[in-house]
């Protein structure tokens, strides 16, 4: 099933896209994962690229608007902002590599970006 581009999806694209995250990926999960329909996976060169990524992200929403949670790992090498229909997994390029979330959803068909 293909599910339609939720509006939040082109507005997180393009915040990525100006602040040059590396490799973005967006995958169609919503028929084999329950928590969302599409997975937006970037990478930052560095632990300071990977933060203005995700500032980047957030910025580009109004107050309330935002993601519903945002979850860093400790040493902030990996975000996740979730915003329902989509969930942001932005990395710094070693810890994607370690964690290949596009092996593990490799079943997911990739989308062109909006």
């Amino acid at each position: 099933m293909t599910f339609p581009i939720p509006p939040v999806l082109p507005k997180i694209l393009k915040a990525l896209g100006d602040k040059k995250a590396v490799d973005i990926q967006v995958l169609e999960v919503g028929d084999i994962a329950s928590y969302a329909d599409f997975m937006v996976i970037c990478s930052g060169t560095s632990n300071t690229h990977v933060a203005a990524l995700v500032s980047s992200v957030e910025d580009a929403f109004g107050k309330g608007e935002g993601p519903a949670y945002v979850n860093p790992s400790k040493d902030d090498s990996w975000w996740i902002l979730d915003f329902v229909e989509v969930v942001v997994h932005i990395f710094k390029e070693e810890n994607r590599a370690f964690y290949d979330l596009e092996g593990l959803w490799s079943d997911a068909p990739r989308r062109l970006k909006p």
